[in-house]
């Protein structure tokens, strides 16, 4: 009996290999659970019912689950691009030019000069026929199975015109390729201006608040000037751009979302954003709705940012007191004190405080507490000794007392600094 089991058709390849691993697998299957069964002399039963069957419908029906996996992921992309065209073609009115993607490996010389990489994808230089100077964004991989990051960024800033929100020239959609054609910007992002990176020339302080003051403008337009409320979602200085004069145009829309503009209070399914720049209400639903309020928070963040020009929080900082600075600095002034910012004129220290001052009234824990985009602009062209003092900010609702005092306890100041260690964590 045992010779006749061997002398079953049994293939027996490498184990490197795909065929090899099933052929073992039938081995065992036979070894373990066949041979056994020979002893009551009906395994050739079992050979012929079974293990044939299964061999040759491997063989046969794997072809077919292949064919079937490739059909499906072709007709996801191509419901994808579909999308994509379908919108494009809706818009009528669509000012932005329409560039094969032949074109933009010209216009980058093949994707020579990169200016930055994100998980969004990768950012070149370009050149048009023109000799105008571009910025290259080609969408990678990790973007939206559906098109949805590329719709958002063509729509929300296809239409707009305004000299703080940066310009799109053209578009790229080419099969899986897409492509967004903008200005370039010659003294690139804000960021590397704020936090001193190597290289950069320090803006004096009338300099830094002419850009916060183009920066609010632009927002507010984002709010109240379009057709739609447009929500950005991303207010951060990697995402505001300087061009040759260090005008400021805001960028990157591809969090962005539209809503009518009566809409005061909208939907959103998950946080968006970066950390250390994202709405408190976009993690805790009890202080408050998501709304234009979202983008203000963001921006008194960076607003913050721009005029300390250090990072909000600093779990390195010497005292507890100092790893949240909006909460430091708050302190400060209420206590009559001026801020160490180094040699600064006293005009200077009057435009650095009035910043503080928007900002903190920007970064307050509950939305209806923050002003409009609209007001932010008044408070910043307005005079800090006129600006009336907010209440004291705060990082986590859970300092808040059901009576509404503040919380300043040790354990709650040990929790806070967890968290706080927990968030540049994630930050970073």
């Amino acid at each position: 009996m045992r010779d006749q089991w061997r002398a079953v058709g049994v293939i027996k390849c490498y184990p490197h290999s795909i065929p090899g691993f099933f052929g073992l697998l039938l081995e065992l299957i036979q070894d373990y659970v066949l041979r056994p069964l020979y002893r009551f002399d009906f395994g050739w039963l079992l050979e012929i019912f079974i293990v044939i069957p299964f061999m040759v419908r491997f063989i046969f029906g794997a072809p077919f689950v292949i064919a079937l996996l490739i059909y499906k992921w072709q007709r996801r992309h191509l419901s994808m691009y579909s999308t994509i065209e379908e919108f494009l073609q809706s818009e009528k009115n669509f000012v932005p030019i329409r560039y094969s993607y032949s074109d933009v490996k010209k216009m980058t010389s093949k994707f020579t000069e990169k200016l930055g990489e994100g998980g969004y994808g990768s950012v070149f230089k370009g050149k048009l026929r023109s000799g105008r100077f571009v910025a290259i964004k080609i969408l990678g991989n990790k973007s939206k199975a559906n098109g949805q990051d590329f719709i958002s960024e063509v729509a929300t800033i296809g239409r707009i015109h305004h000299v703080n929100v940066v310009q799109l020239v053209g578009y790229c959609v080419e099969g899986s390729k897409h492509g967004l054609v903008y200005d370039f910007m010659y003294n690139g992002s804000l960021d590397k201006y704020i936090y001193s990176k190597d290289g950069s020339v320090p803006l004096s302080c009338e300099k830094m608040y002419e850009i916060a003051l183009g920066v609010a403008r632009g927002i507010e337009y984002l709010h109240q000037g379009c057709d739609m409320q447009i929500l950005h979602f991303d207010i951060k200085p990697h995402n505001i751009l300087l061009d040759e004069n260090f005008v400021p145009k805001v960028s990157d829309f591809g969090l962005a979302k539209l809503y009518p503009t009566d809409n005061s209070i909208v939907t959103l399914t998950a946080a968006r954003g970066t950390m250390g720049y994202i709405a408190p209400e976009l993690f805790y639903k009890n202080i408050g709705g998501v709304s234009y309020k979202a983008d203000v928070y963001s921006f008194g963040m960076l607003l913050m940012e721009m005029a300390s020009k250090k990072k909000n929080l600093n779990a390195f900082a010497e005292h507890s007191s100092q790893i949240y600075f909006p909460t430091w600095v708050y302190d400060q002034y209420s206590d009559g004190k001026e801020l160490e910012m180094g040699d600064v004129a006293e005009e200077e220290k009057k435009i650095i405080k009035n910043m503080v001052i928007t900002a903190l009234w920007c970064i307050q824990m509950k939305p209806s507490d923050r002003p409009s985009m609209k007001k932010v602009i008044e408070m910043l062209e307005g005079d800090a000794e006129s600006q009336q003092m907010p209440p004291k900010p705060l990082l986590f609702p859970q300092q808040e007392m059901h009576a509404g005092t503040i919380q300043d306890n040790d354990q709650n100041q040990a929790c806070s600094n967890r968290e706080l260690t927990m968030t540049l964590s994630a930050r970073s």
